[in-house]
């Protein structure tokens, strides 16, 4: 029984990271292509760093999306 709620904590916890990752995932995009548009001069570094964490936010909602998946019998 108690395994039951500890399954229901973990999915809630997984969506609510979930929503907070494609949030910023979200965000950061908005701000790559407005940066994209005019960027600052002098400032690729900025950029780069900004498009590696949309890089890395991605594969961290990935993860949590393969772990929220029901396990398919092959």
């Amino acid at each position: 029984m108690n395994d039951s709620n500890d399954t229901a904590a973990d999915v809630t916890s997984l969506s609510s990271r979930l929503a907070t990752l494609t949030t910023e995932h979200r965000d950061l995009d908005a701000i790559i292509a407005q940066l994209a548009l005019a960027p600052p001069p002098g400032d690729d570094l900025l950029l780069r760093r900004l498009k590696k964490r949309k890089l890395l936010l991605k594969d961290r909602i990935a993860i949590i999306q393969h772990m929220m998946d029901p396990d398919v019998p092959a």
